[in-house]
């Protein structure tokens, strides 16, 4: 039970000084805090699109907006547009908006289901519809207004986002040593770390070590053989090419994601350039066919040459191991397709501090850690897979493959549930609501067999003012909205 004062953290990038700013700002008065880095050692820094609960953290750091979007290049996110994943030539938006209006006994998409079974007026009118989010996106707008509130995240340069927050962390004293981590000292009686001892002969003692050094898990892996459970069973794509382009246009305030036959392809617009990547199972594409198909699809110039990454989806087996906390990828990786990277680095730090263990490591603290986090990653696992599984594409081996792959049983009672009942109902550990996994699943052709009948409670005329009305609503919100590059433009001047 030796006091926690001194941390090192191993490993830059977003997660280390996400983690570095975070504690430092907000637990660091009685803290000493030092952060390893190699200049030399580069950073994956692809996870350039965020989820809404990014803003939280925001606030709570007390980030200003305007200087965190000029810092960053970043530019609005509503949404992600998937294309072709439930048939060839579909497309529908997941979007972080509320849809239309819920009631004590089930959600809206009832009352749309409902308008869809009885053939009525409002049937033509897809769920997104009633989104302002969905609509705004589709129509390149962005504002923030009481009169239109959006619920958004951010498209950012990952590698200037860790700058930021670096700069942050360092005027909280934060200390950043540059060196390679050599070795890694261990207590020959309890297995914990003592020190780490870098290439340039340096040793740094730490009480708690928090380990952000990437798939390697320098700390949590190779020092305490933490185990990492395999998940490429659920989640068929191992590869990735990512490459950077130019900017053409306006920048849509939207992910894209474009499935292929062998898996997908993103693209994420900032400020000054586009992201694009294309995910892949090295089964059924060669890295070269990648390669190959990924110029293909990019229009503007390239700025930079392709490079390939290949992952192991899955996670830790323990995010918490003795006195090391992994982060990041070093805590494991599920693949990009719902952009859930920064966002994990950013849950698991905010529950090491609602954990800390300021007078001493325990283990029921280290049990509750690893309990919320292995319920946060099934639960992201599930909504992923889902992705994969609901589709009707049999063009290639690869969807095929999709189709008949087993999945986890909490997935296939959540996909049960809503095909023969047309509920949804959450887990402890899920980050997406029941709009999303509605949105998703509507999306890619999964359509309930029935819905709550609280539905037919309203009259037909009262029904169709309803439904009219929401509408009406959602796209006078849109048209008082400025364009999307109109208003970073005003927003970073």
């Amino acid at each position: 039970m030796k006091p926690v004062r001194n941390i090192v953290i191993a490993g830059g990038g977003t997660a280390g000084w996400m983690a570095a700013a975070a504690l430092s700002k907000l637990i660091g008065k009685h803290l000493s805090i030092t952060l390893i880095e190699s200049d030399d050692i580069g950073t994956v820094g692809v996870g350039e699109a965020t989820i809404p609960p990014i803003r939280t953290l925001h606030k709570l750091l007390g980030i200003d907006e305007k200087t965190f979007l000029r810092h960053t290049n970043a530019t609005f996110k509503l949404g992600i547009q998937f294309e072709n994943w439930g048939q060839k030539g579909d497309s529908y938006i997941h979007s972080f908006g509320v849809t239309g209006r819920e009631c004590w006994a089930g959600e809206f998409h009832h009352f749309w289901l409902r308008a869809q079974a009885e053939k009525a007026e409002h049937a033509e009118y897809g769920f997104g519809s009633y989104c302002l989010e969905h609509q705004a996106a589709l129509n390149g707008k962005f504002g923030l207004s009481q009169n239109a509130p959006l619920n958004f995240a951010y498209h950012l340069d990952a590698s200037k986002y860790a700058g930021f927050l670096g700069r942050l962390a360092k005027q909280a004293g934060v200390k950043r040593i540059e060196g390679k981590i050599e070795h890694v000292t261990k207590d020959n009686q309890n297995g914990f770390i003592t020190a780490l001892k870098l290439n340039n002969g340096l040793t740094v003692e730490g009480d708690l070590f928090i380990d952000c050094t990437g798939f390697h898990g320098l700390l949590i892996e190779q020092a305490l053989h933490t185990g990492y459970c395999d998940w490429s069973h659920y989640l068929p794509c191992d590869s990735a090419l990512a490459m950077q382009s130019e900017l053409q246009g306006q920048p849509a305030p939207f992910t894209r994601s474009v499935a292929h036959d062998a898996g997908w392809r993103w693209h994420i617009p900032l400020q000054h350039r586009m992201g694009n990547g294309l995910v892949y199972c090295k089964r059924y594409l060669s890295d070269d066919e990648a390669n190959a198909r990924l110029r293909k699809a990019v229009s503007s110039h390239p700025i930079n040459e392709p490079r390939v990454i290949r992952f192991t989806p899955g996670k830790r087996r323990y995010g918490w191991n003795k006195n090391c906390v992994a982060l990041g990828l070093a805590s494991g990786f599920i693949e990009p397709l719902e952009s859930t990277s920064i966002h994990l680095i950013m849950t698991a730090v905010v529950r090491l501090m609602r954990l800390f263990p300021f007078d001493g490591i325990t283990q029921a603290g280290i049990d509750e850690y690893n309990s919320k986090f292995d319920s946060e990653m099934h639960c992201i696992l599930d909504f992923i897979a889902m992705h994969y599984k609901v589709t009707e594409r049999d063009d290639s081996e690869f969807w095929r493959h999709c189709q008949h792959m087993d999945i986890p049983d909490s997935l296939q009672h959540k996909l049960d549930l809503f095909k023969q009942t047309g509920r949804v109902f959450l887990d402890d550990g899920d980050i997406f609501r029941v709009d999303s996994w509605t949105q998703v699943m509507l999306g890619q052709r999964l359509r309930p067999q029935q819905y709550h009948r609280i539905a037919d409670e309203m009259p037909k005329e009262e029904f169709n003012r309803f439904m009219q009305g929401l509408r009406e609503q959602v796209k006078q919100q849109m048209q008082s909205l400025p364009s999307h590059g109109d208003f970073i433009n005003r927003t970073i001047k």
